[in-house]
C-alpha cells in the first residue's frame, strides 16, 4: 500500500466538474432568476455554517460562482481544516445578484458534502487518539473521487488508494480466481515485484496464510476486537495490520488499542452528513438610488 501525503487541491481536478454539475442544474436558464433579477444588479452574499463542522471545499464552492460571475469579489475566506462553530461565517462575496442565485445551490452542495467528509474524519482521526492511522477506500461517489479524497485529508485521514493502479490489494475475489491466498500472492509477485503487496483477510487462518505467504500488509475485515488482536498478535515483525469493514465511531477507541497500524473506513464518504449552511444575499444600493427612494 502506498500512502498517499497530504496535497491540496488543484482547480483543474474540479473545474470540468463543476461545469457539468452547473449544468446540470441550470440547464436551458434559471427561469426564476431571469424572471425577477435586474441583469444588472448586484448583491453581496455569506455563507455561514448552521452546525460545527470542519471546513473544507470552499474553493469548488467558489469556482462555481465564479464559472456564473468571472468578476465576483470573495473576502474573508477562511482556511480549509479549521474548526467552525455554529454561526460562523465561512466568506463573504460581492457580485451579480442574478449569478450568486443561480450558483447558489451547486456551491452549497459541494461545499455541505467536503464539510460533512472533512467532519466525519476528523471525528475519527480523534477518537483513535493518534494511535492508528485512519485510511479512506474507494467507495466514493463516482467522477467525485478527487473532491471527496481530499476532503478527508483536510479532516486528517490518509488516502489509501485512490485508483486502482495506486496499490495492491488482492481481495476475496482474488483469491476466488486465483485459487488460495499464496497463488493469489505469487502471481502478484510475477507480475509486479516493486508494489508492496496487501492481502484481505477474513479469518485467522486466512492472516497466517498471508503471513506465510510474505506479505507487507494483511486487511482484516469484519473480525472482533479478540480476533484482530490475535492478528495483530500473529503478524509482528512480519506484516502490518489494517482493520477494515463496519467500523462504528464509538469503537475507534478499542480498535485503536489492538495496535493495528491502520483502520480504513468506507462511512468517511459513504455516510457523512452533510453540514447545514446558509447563503445569505442582500441586494447592493447605489446612493443615487437610495436618495430617489426617500
Amino acid at each position: 500500500m502506498r500512502v498517499a501525503p497530504f496535497t491540496s487541491l488543484d482547480a483543474a481536478s474540479y473545474r470540468e466538474i463543476v461545469r457539468r454539475a452547473l449544468a446540470e442544474d441550470v440547464r436551458w436558464g434559471d427561469v426564476t432568476t431571469e424572471a425577477v433579477v435586474p441583469a444588472d444588479l448586484k448583491a453581496t452574499g455569506v455563507i455561514v455554517v448552521k452546525m460545527p463542522c470542519v471546513l473544507a471545499g470552499l474553493d469548488v464552492a467558489m469556482e462555481c460562482f465564479r464559472q456564473l460571475d468571472p468578476h465576483v469579489e470573495v473576502e474573508g475566506a477562511r482556511r480549509e481544516g479549521v474548526r467552525c462553530e455554529a454561526g460562523t461565517e465561512l466568506v463573504r462575496l460581492r457580485g451579480g445578484a442574478a449569478a450568486l442565485l443561480t450558483a447558489e445551490r451547486t456551491a452549497l452542495n459541494f461545499l455541505q458534502r467536503l464539510c460533512g467528509i472533512a467532519t466525519l474524519t476528523r471525528a475519527f482521526v480523534d477518537a483513535g487518539g493518534g494511535r492508528t492511522t485512519v485510511l479512506d477506500t474507494r467507495q466514493t461517489t463516482p467522477t467525485l473521487r478527487a473532491l471527496e479524497t481530499y476532503a478527508v485529508r483536510v479532516g486528517g485521514g490518509v488516502n489509501h488508494r485512490i485508483a486502482l493502479d495506486d496499490g495492491v490489494l488482492v481481495g476475496a475475489n482474488h483469491v476466488r480466481m486465483a485459487g488460495s491466498i499464496a497463488e493469489a500472492v505469487r502471481r502478484m509477485r510475477t507480475a509486479d515485484a516493486e508494489m508492496p503487496i496487501e492481502v484481505e483477510a477474513h479469518t485467522l487462518d486466512d492472516v497466517d496464510a498471508a503471513l506465510a505467504a510474505g506479505v507487507a500488509i494483511v486487511r482484516v475485515d469484519g473480525l472482533e476486537i479478540d480476533a484482530v488482536q490475535e492478528a495483530v498478535r500473529r503478524s509482528r515483525g512480519r506484516a502490518k495490520i489494517e482493520v477494515s469493514g463496519a467500523v462504528p465511531l464509538d469503537q475507534m477507541p478499542a480498535l485503536a488499542g489492538t495496535g493495528a497500524e491502520y483502520v480504513s473506513i468506507a462511512e468517511l464518504t459513504q455516510a457523512a452528513t452533510p453540514v447545514e449552511m446558509t447563503f445569505e444575499l442582500a441586494r447592493d444600493v447605489a446612493p443615487q438610488t437610495e436618495a430617489l427612494c426617500r
